[in-house]
């Protein structure tokens, strides 16, 4: 899907959540044919020509200026996360790379380092289509205990998060408030198509996703973004029970990022995770990091999931 695609399904969507109470624009009781605000009435909040702001919804228009986008963003109420979203979106064609595949995502050395150490801290490495890239073994019991910790889940497949979380009945049940925690992956696939609108696996997955569950296609049509920096979540592990953990992501920039979910200390949720490490220890010492072509016996407690 190009940029102007996606700007103009971006704008109409917005638009139409938009009420006219909600920005002060009156109705004089007339009957209206579309939910939310018109063409001409945004146009005219934003301070732009109605015959202008059509041709962004239609996507004919590749030359806003940032102080138009600006202005756009604030008559439809965006947050600074939408508001850098909507730049994205209406930036993509000009910046698009011609005939240059994305450079394959692997886990950086201050990853693997970071993996090392939080030992009794469950964590992810995860790319920016949520591939797993890497996890340590309180990561893997958490997430995804279900699953070979040292394969891919399915022939040349990573395992990936947002796939898990739509179309796995482990991960589905694993969160109590399953709707919230599918909204935020989405929202966050959002701002990352909108920053990679290049990249075809990316919207490979986006299609399939959509194709097998009418929930995401539901929720990928609503244009929400959101990106995953940190969020509470209740989960239903089957092995210790219920546990409140806040999932944070660490980044270090362009790049894969570190998920790690940490519990209130001296709480049943921490005690939890102590037993969650006690039940799915090795029996005996493992290998530092578990490639599956090898093993590296530099970094004890992490496995490296690769291409």
């Amino acid at each position: 899907m190009n940029g102007q695609a996606q700007l103009g399904d971006f704008l109409r969507t917005r638009r139409s959540q938009l009420r006219p109470a909600d920005v002060g624009v009156p109705t004089y009781v007339e009957r209206r044919r579309v939910p939310g605000l018109r063409r001409e009435e945004l146009a005219q909040l934003a301070g732009v020509s109605v015959s202008y702001y059509t041709r962004l919804e239609q996507g004919h228009s590749q030359s806003a200026s940032p102080e138009v986008l600006d202005a756009i963003a604030r008559a439809l109420q965006l947050d600074e996360s939408e508001r850098l979203h909507l730049h994205d979106l209406a930036g993509a064609d000009r910046h698009r790379p011609r005939n240059r595949r994305p450079a394959p995502e692997r886990v950086t050395e201050a990853a693997r380092q970071l993996l090392d150490v939080l030992e009794d801290v469950p964590a992810v490495v995860l790319g920016r289509r949520s591939d797993v890239l890497a996890w340590n073994q309180l990561g893997h019991a958490l997430f995804a205990g279900h699953l070979d910790p040292d394969g891919p889940q399915g022939v040349g497949e990573r395992p990936n998060m947002a796939r898990l979380v739509f179309l796995d009945d482990h991960t589905r049940e694993l969160y109590a408030d399953w709707p919230s925690k599918a909204r935020a992956v989405v929202g966050n696939l959002r701002l990352v198509a909108g920053q990679h609108p290049q990249d075809g696996a990316l919207h490979a997955l986006v299609g399939e996703l959509g194709s097998k569950s009418t929930e995401f296609a539901s929720m990928w049509a609503d244009h929400r973004v959101k990106p995953c920096t940190v969020a509470a979540y209740e989960m239903r592990h089957p092995l210790v029970g219920n546990l409140s953990v806040i999932q944070q992501t660490l980044s270090h920039g362009p790049g894969p990022v570190v998920i790690v979910a940490t519990t209130e200390a001296d709480s049943p949720s921490r005690a939890a995770l102590t037993l969650l490490t006690q039940a799915t220890a090795p029996a005996t010492t493992r290998p530092v990091t578990q490639d599956l072509r090898r093993a590296d016996p530099a970094l004890p407690g992490s496995r490296l999931l690769t291409d």
